[in-house]
């Protein structure tokens, strides 16, 4: 028999580790191959805000390397509010089935409501951040034609 896996411990690990995919192997397990993707572009997002902060704010590929990390983080978001908000019978008949249900507390609506502020927060900043990068580069288009 497999162990128990709590709605409230899924949903935890989205908002806290989502983005590196831990929130899926405690899920699918171990043999879940997007699980294993997920560090990837996370990275990649890390490195674009290490090139910003070392190259500054003119490093056109730092300005696409850090949304994809803003990307992931809202994803990882995103599943954790689905763990949460799945009503626990149709939780355990996907995750823990032939063991006896149990019932999710004040947790799991804790972990949605965190996920919810955090996950609407880096979402509303990605697409500030991106809009903010392509109106300036179609700005220096621009004055680059005019002279």
């Amino acid at each position: 028999m497999s162990l128990y896996k709590s709605k409230t411990a899924a949903t935890w690990l989205a908002l806290g580790l989502g983005a590196f995919g831990l929130h899926r192997l405690y899920v699918h397990g171990l043999k879940d191959k997007l699980a294993w993707l997920h560090p990837w572009p996370t990275l990649v997002g890390v490195y674009g805000i290490q090139r910003m902060d070392q190259l500054g704010q003119d490093d056109r590929l730092a300005w696409v390397l850090m949304p994809i990390l803003g990307l992931m983080l809202s994803y990882a978001m995103l599943n954790g509010i689905i763990y949460g908000l799945t009503p626990d019978e149709r939780w355990d008949a996907q995750h823990n089935p032939g063991q006896a249900g149990r019932q999710t507390g004040w947790g799991a609506v804790i972990g949605v409501i965190a996920c919810l502020m955090i996950g609407g927060a880096v979402l509303m900043t990605t697409i500030a951040f991106s809009a903010q990068r392509y109106f300036e580069s179609q700005v220096e288009a621009a004055q680059s034609i005019s002279q």
